[in-house]
């Protein structure tokens, strides 16, 4: 079983058992074309959807698709992070961030904290331009602004540090 949240507003429970695929408990026939390993062409319930994976958030279990050229951010959970869900035991798996990094290369557009801003997971810390794209880059873990490494006009490489967080 795995649960999908898509765009933090839409649940979803799928299962798969002997070859049918079950979404919400609704029996689902997907017809997929697979272009290439980030796209594919999917037919259900008589509707077309091009879907292109843009990127993958390990640490979160997010992925940023494109789906008919919108785009959506995909939360994941498979059957253990249930499992430790359940248990209580959810938070233990994450990792403790101690920067945060460019995603992508780009230009940083405008740096929305100033050292010393405490801010919540979640809360907008900068925008960053990539691919023709303004994205803004949310705080991935609750956190204290320790340092700045960037500013506005600077461009950056992937894993590049721009913010550095208190310990």
């Amino acid at each position: 079983m795995i649960k999908a949240k898509v765009n933090d507003k839409h649940d979803y429970t799928i299962t798969e058992n002997d070859e049918q695929i079950e979404i919400n408990g609704e029996a689902v026939t997907p017809d997929v074309f697979k272009v290439d390993e980030r796209r594919m062409h999917l037919l259900l319930n008589n509707k077309s959807y091009n879907v292109e994976i843009m990127g993958y958030n390990e640490e979160e279990k997010t992925y940023s698709i494109l789906v008919n050229g919108q785009r959506n951010t995909v939360a994941i959970k498979d059957r253990f992070d249930i499992l430790l869900e359940k248990m209580g035991m959810a938070d233990l798996a994450a990792n403790k961030v101690n920067d945060i990094k460019a995603p992508m290369p780009g230009l940083v557009l405008k740096v929305l904290v100033e050292v010393g801003t405490a801010f919540k997971k979640g809360d907008a810390v900068l925008i960053l331009e990539a691919m023709k794209m303004e994205n803004v880059l949310k705080a991935p873990a609750d956190g204290v602004v320790h340092s700045i490494e960037i500013k506005a006009g600077d461009k950056v490489e992937k894993n590049q540090v721009m913010i550095v967080l208190e310990k």
